[in-house]
């Protein structure tokens, strides 16, 4: 694997981590302004997507890129936000596309595998339409991001 090579995979997983940190970011806002302030799901979920957001797009460039620089912190942040959106934008038509067949695929599994697993097959084909999303968004957040809000890092 050639340096350059090596240097993107690197930022690539980089990035990665940087997403899980994300969703903790994601999921923690959620809950805190759900259940325990009482702020309504979908205000709480557009608040911690946000919150997300802001979070990625800090550790991005001090940590993942920390060598772009050739543009300001504000065209920067402008150009992640509209990447984000962008793959959330794919991420929800996609979420919507794969949860009830996922769900179907899981209550067959349960069924012919597994009876006497406690968690129902809704949660667990949600939770795997949400991460077939998910990976395709990774994919276009980080190509994105990598060529047009990074495209000065080295």
């Amino acid at each position: 694997m050639s340096t350059r090579a090596r240097r993107e995979w690197m930022r690539f997983l980089k990035f990665s981590v940087v997403g899980t940190i994300g969703a903790v970011v994601d999921f923690g806002t959620f809950n805190i302004l759900h259940a325990l302030v009482g702020v309504a799901s979908v205000p709480a979920s557009v608040a911690s997507f946000l919150a997300a957001v802001a979070s990625n797009f800090l550790w991005n460039r001090f940590w993942t890129y920390p060598d772009s620089r050739a543009k300001s912190t504000r065209v920067q942040a402008t150009q992640f936000a509209i990447v984000s959106l962008i793959g959330l934008a794919i991420r929800t038509p996609l979420f919507a596309v794969l949860e009830a067949p996922a769900i179907r695929s899981a209550a067959r599994f349960l069924t012919d595998f597994s009876p006497s697993v406690s968690i129902s097959a809704d949660t667990i084909g949600r939770n795997l339409a949400l991460a077939v999303a998910v990976g395709v968004v990774l994919v276009w957040n980080f190509l994105a991001n990598r060529y047009w809000t990074y495209s000065d890092a080295q």
